[in-house]
Parts: structure tokens; C-alpha cells; sequence
């Protein structure tokens, strides 16, 4: 069985999700094609997604090109929905990036093109919306080149762009002009390609192009560019005869070990946790019980996706995606098995943050536990409670994302929710290295147990670590564990209260006293400790930096560099052509907002800016304290009196 995972990837509104259903509608898949804005499509399944026209979920339909079976994986376009385009990345075999003949190469566009290539997923354009006014292929697969830094090869010909009747020729590789394209830009990377080019370019036949071709896209090096318009079904015709011929596919072993990934969580009607997995090798079947990180977990029901149809299934077999029933431990990024794809995450956690208060005051538990189950779903909406005030954050990418949770806590959960201003999240990192150490007998440590630790800065970007450089046999495991998932857990927050970030832990210190010793003072007795190595160690604050690209009139190009003077904001690159002003650089989060309130009116509505996160910067002034959630281990005394008023009241 030849499969292949396709990704469709785009910025908000190029055209993904009709694209999946005009290659749906192609391939037999459905009888009637569904609309965007009438919200019948066939992968935006959520009410809100069909009232707003846009994608918030994943979705997954399966289909065959050719002899191929496609998984195809329709992904939010919108950057407020990254986390659900994140846990989609490391699954694909290949990739489609839609880009619009009129807008060009967005924001949104610049981040996934630099995820799918750092993270070697192979990738065709298709340059959509050939038939709208203002439409320009030409110029678009030219600043595919310049602003992503990639190797397009335009494989269409478009005629009258921009027209109703707009047509759409798809080149034979050995026709003009692709042929001595296609062969100057495969000879960089092909020497016997180059010199037969030259010498004797008859031996060049279409079989042995097209095989060079799809080596060469496999590997990352070229990206081929189709053209057409998906509402019309003009120039489709050739992207799926890439997807079926240029694109690599697998080859899975249904009986190799059991190795997938879930990737999307559910709720079903009755509250039960539907999983969705890719299976990479192996076979389920249904009954059997699964590896899961945290204990195995037994499959009650299979749906899989296949055909275009979801149908209840005994077993699922390598190569699938299918929907099971059964995994109540379940967490989205789980690996089932053997780890196919690995755990890293590939973009950057939300920058805001905002206090949820619900309407009714007796609605507060219902909140709570509603926020938990959407963050079930999506991983990277943060939850922080504030046991003292009783008060509920929540993080975030953007506005959109708030009003979609909002949204879907009035029509899932029927609860009025007030959203606060969104504030930016900062972050600490450690300035020097610091120790601390607690000793077991010896005052004034309360607790059965001896904790050393050093925190060390690690390298922007780095994350977080912890290590052991004592003797582990000295101990139960289950000790260390306990001091490992402390540390990363007091981490959240650190000398501000905000989450201290690309921090190394070791523990240099260990002992028990058996048999009275538990877990549970060295779960106790570690926050007081790394409080002790932090403080030692000093942590700096900082705020989220974003990069911006703005575009507008040259004309207004004196007061928007007045503006961006006054907001601190740093030019990395400005040109000025064709009467527009093309500036990017680097800004502060806090000042976005600001920059796009004044930005209609310094450009008479015609300025765009787009902005992504960057990196994390040392915050100039005085530190900004974020309100702790709990017990204080920077504060021994009110530390260790909160714990003994928790065991008391126990």
C-alpha cells in the first residue's frame, strides 16, 4: 500500500479549504462542491468555523489519487491556530502551500515555508485565485524565490490573470520555456544532468526529468509551482498529477511494531474522549490495549478514515488515521508505541494572556473545568489558576483565538464568559549559575529528605533541562522522578512569577532516610531548594519580540518611520518600488497593537502589517511582577506554613 500524508498549509484566506474540496470533488470523494462562505465544506465541520469562514481545526479526509492512498490534512490558516498546524508537521510526508495571486507571500506563509524546511518536509506551491482581479503569477512565483529563499520552478502557463476566463497550461517538461528552466535549476544540484543539458540534451526524455525532478523535491532542494483557481477547478488537473507522481510516499509495514502518534482530541456526544492517531507501522485492532505515556490504555471502538468516509472498523493498519475510542489518558502529542515523528514543538508558546471571569458567579467551577477540557484539545492554551483570588488565566496567540473560545464556551458548555485585555507574557531567564542545597536532619529543613541544585543559563531557544550528576542507585527512582517533575514544574514560576525559560538544573545533592522517606518530601523540599538556586543565580526579565513586515505607499513612508522610531521598533531591511514602501524588522509585542491602531490612518487605509514572533529580549526598566499562584518558595517561612496548614487541613 503506497500512502502519503498530504499537509495543505496557507495564510488565512489564500484558499486551502477549497482547494481539499475541489481535490475531493476530483477524486470522486463528494458529488457537490461545498463553499467557504456558505459553510457547508466538507472539512470545516465546527459551527463557529462555518460561521466565520475560516478554519480553527484540523481535519482529516482520505482519498486516492492514481495508485496512491492520500491522507490529506486541511490546517488552520490563521496564526492565532498555530498549535493546531504545529501538531500536523511532524506527521507529513509532503506538503501543498497555497499562496493567493493577489496578496502574495503573507506572514503566515514566511512561518510555515521555515517550519516545513527545518523540518525537511518536502513542498509544491499552488498559486491560487489566478482568476481575481489584480492577480500576478509571475511576479508571485518571483517572490517566492526572493522572500522565502527557496528554488521555484513554474511549472504552469497563465493566460489572461486576472480574467474570468483566465486559462491555465500545464508545461510538458520538455517544452519551452520550462525545459531550460527545469534543467538549469536541476543541473545546480545534478552535474550529469547539467552536462547533457549542454552537450546533449536529446538524452534529457520527460521519464528521466521527471524522476530527477522528484528526487530533487524530495530532498528539499526545489519547489515546483502550479497555478490555478481552486473555486473553478482551472489548473487542478496538473497539481494532483504532481501529488499522485512528484510528491515522496511511504511504504508502511502493517506488521511492524506498533508505532503512531495522536496528533487531534475530541469530545464525542456522551463526553467520551476520542483520540485521533496516525499510524506509522503496525496494526491496532480493536480491544487490544496501547502504550501510552502515561500506562496502557485499551481501544474500545476504531473509526477510520478512508475513501472520504469515516466507518467503524475492527483494526487499523499502518498507513491510516482513524479516530479511537477508549483512550481516557490520552494527551495530544502522545506517542502510541514506538515515536514516529518525536515531540519537539515547532513554534513559539502563545505571548498573551488574558483573565477569564465568568458572568454568574456560581458558574466558576463550571469554567474551570470547561477551560481544562479545550485545553485538552489544544495543549498550548495555557491554564493558571490563582488558588488566593480564585482567578483564571488563560494564553493566547491573538484576539481571534479569544473570541473562538468565548464562542465555543457559549455554545459547548452553554457558560457567559467576560475576557479581560489580553496583557503580554514575559519570561525570565537565569543570569549566572546558582546552587542551593537542603540537608536531611539538619535545620532548618522540615522534610525527610537532602536536595542539592544548580541552575545554569542555557543558550537563547534552548528550553529548560535537568540532569543528575549524583550517584542514582543511592536512591529509590521514584525519588529522582520526583525531584525532576518538580523542578520543571517550579520553573513556571520563577523570582517575578513569570516562567523561567532556557534554565539547566542539576541535582548535586541526594539522600533518604529509608524506609521513612517518601516521595513526597522531595516534592515539597525542591521548590524551596531551586528557589534557593535561582535566587542565587539572579533571573533577567524579558518581553516576546516580534518581526514585522509592513507595506504602504512610499508617500507615507516619513510617518511611519516616525512611528516606528517611537515604538523602539528595529529595521533589519526597507525598499522602496513600483510606489510602495516595503519595511520589516523587529518590535516589541506590547507595541503591535498600537502600531496597527495608527497605521490606517498614516497610510489612508492602505498600509498591511504583518508581524510573527521572533525571540525573547532583556526588558528595559522596572521589573513587572506577576501575582504567584500558590505557595511562594522564594518566601521559606510563608512557604513552609502554607504547606503545614495543607497537611493539616488533610
Amino acid at each position: 500500500m503506497r500512502t502519503l500524508n498530504l499537509g495543505i498549509l496557507a495564510h488565512v484566506d489564500a484558499g486551502k479549504t477549497s482547494l481539499t474540496e475541489r481535490l475531493l470533488f476530483d477524486a470522486g470523494v463528494i458529488d457537490k462542491l461545498g463553499s467557504v462562505d456558505t459553510g457547508n465544506t466538507q472539512t470545516d465541520t465546527l459551527e463557529l468555523e462555518r460561521q466565520r469562514g475560516i478554519t480553527i481545526r484540523a481535519a482529516v479526509v482520505s482519498f486516492t489519487i492514481g495508485d496512491r492512498i492520500v491522507n490529506l490534512i486541511d490546517t488552520p490558516g490563521h496564526p492565532d491556530f498555530i498549535a493546531e498546524v504545529e501538531r500536523v508537521l511532524g506527521l507529513l510526508d509532503a506538503a501543498v502551500v497555497v499562496v493567493s495571486a493577489v496578496e502574495g507571500v503573507q506572514a503566515q506563509t514566511r512561518v510555515l515555508v521555515r517550519a516545513l524546511r527545518r523540518l525537511s518536509v518536502p513542498f509544491v506551491f499552488f498559486v491560487n485565485k489566478v482568476d481575481r482581479l489584480g492577480a500576478r503569477y509571475q511576479e508571485v512565483v518571483e517572490a517566492l524565490a526572493v522572500q522565502l529563499a527557496v528554488r521555484p520552478i513554474a511549472m504552469s502557463s497563465v493566460i489572461d490573470a486576472g480574467a474570468k476566463l483566465v486559462r491555465v497550461e500545464t508545461l510538458a517538461l520538455r517544452d519551452e520555456p520550462l525545459f531550460s528552466a527545469l534543467c538549469e535549476t536541476l543541473g545546480d544540484n545534478d552535474e550529469e544532468l547539467l552536462d547533457d543539458y549542454v552537450l546533449a540534451p536529446d538524452w534529457l526524455t520527460e521519464e528521466r526529468l521527471g524522476r530527477c525532478l522528484a528526487t530533487q523535491v524530495a530532498s528539499g532542494l526545489v519547489h515546483p509551482v502550479f497555478a490555478g483557481a481552486a473555486m473553478t477547478g482551472v489548473g487542478i488537473p496538473a497539481l494532483a498529477s504532481a501529488i499522485a507522481t512528484i510528491l515522496p510516499e511511504r511504504r508502511p509495514n502493517p506488521d511492524g511494531p506498533v508505532a503512531g502518534k495522536i496528533f487531534k482530541i475530541e469530545r464525542g456526544w456522551g463526553g467520551e474522549k476520542l483520540s485521533y492517531i496516525y499510524l506509522a507501522s503496525g496494526t491496532v485492532r480493536l480491544r487490544q490495549y496501547l502504550d501510552l505515556p502515561r500506562g496502557p490504555e485499551r481501544v474500545t471502538a476504531i473509526h477510520v478514515f478512508e475513501a472520504g468516509r469515516v466507518y467503524g472498523a475492527e483494526s487499523l493498519r499502518a498507513g491510516q488515521i482513524a479516530r479511537i475510542s477508549g483512550l481516557a489518558g490520552a494527551r495530544i502529542g502522545d506517542a502510541v508505541g514506538e515515536d514516529p515523528a518525536g515531540g519537539q514543538a515547532h513554534f513559539a508558546p502563545p505571548t498573551l494572556e488574558t483573565r477569564v471571569v465568568a458572568r454568574r458567579p456560581s458558574g466558576k467551577a463550571a469554567l474551570w473545568l470547561a477551560l481544562n477540557q479545550m485545553a485538552e484539545q489544544d495543549p498550548l492554551i495555557n491554564l493558571r489558576r490563582n488558588e488566593a483570588t480564585d482567578e483564571v488565566f488563560v494564553s493566547l496567540y491573538g484576539e481571534v483565538q479569544k473570541e473562538v473560545i468565548q464562542s465555543t464556551l457559549l455554545t459547548d458548555f452553554g457558560l457567559e464568559a467576560r475576557f479581560e485585555e489580553s496583557t503580554v507574557i514575559l519570561v525570565e531567564r537565569p543570569v549566572g549559575t546558582g546552587a542551593g542545597l537542603q540537608i536531611l536532619f539538619k535545620d532548618p529543613n522540615p522534610f525527610l529528605a537532602t536536595v542539592g541544585l544548580r541552575v545554569e543559563p542555557r543558550p537563547p531557544g534552548a528550553g529548560n533541562s535537568f540532569a543528575l550528576e549524583v550517584d542514582v542507585g543511592q536512591m529509590p527512582l521514584a525519588f529522582y522522578r520526583a525531584v525532576e517533575e518538580t523542578v520543571f514544574e517550579t520553573l513556571k514560576q520563577g523570582i517575578f512569577g513569570w516562567q523561567v525559560i532556557d534554565c539547566h538544573v542539576a541535582m548535586t545533592a541526594a539522600r533518604h532516610s529509608s524506609p521513612a522517606s517518601t516521595a513526597a518530601d522531595f516534592r515539597q523540599l525542591t521548590p524551596w531548594v531551586l528557589a534557593d538556586a535561582l535566587s542565587a543565580a539572579q533571573t533577567v526579565l524579558c518581553e516576546p519580540i516580534d518581526r514585522f513586515h509592513l507595506e504602504a505607499p512610499a508617500e507615507s513612508l516619513s510617518g511611519l518611520l516616525t512611528l516606528l522610531a517611537k515604538s523602539a521598533a528595529t529595521m533589519t531591511d526597507s525598499v522602496i518600488a513600483d510606489g510602495m514602501a516595503r519595511l520589516e524588522g523587529t518590535i516589541a509585542s506590547a507595541m503591535i497593537q498600537s502600531v496597527q491602531q495608527q497605521l490606517p490612518g498614516l497610510t489612508s487605509g492602505a498600509g498591511i502589517m504583518e508581524t510573527s514572533f521572533d525571540h525573547y529580549a532583556p526588558m528595559a526598566g522596572q521589573p513587572r511582577w506577576r501575582q504567584r499562584s500558590g505557595p511562594d518558595p522564594f518566601k521559606p517561612v510563608e512557604y513552609l506554613l502554607r504547606l503545614q496548614a495543607t497537611r493539616a487541613s488533610c
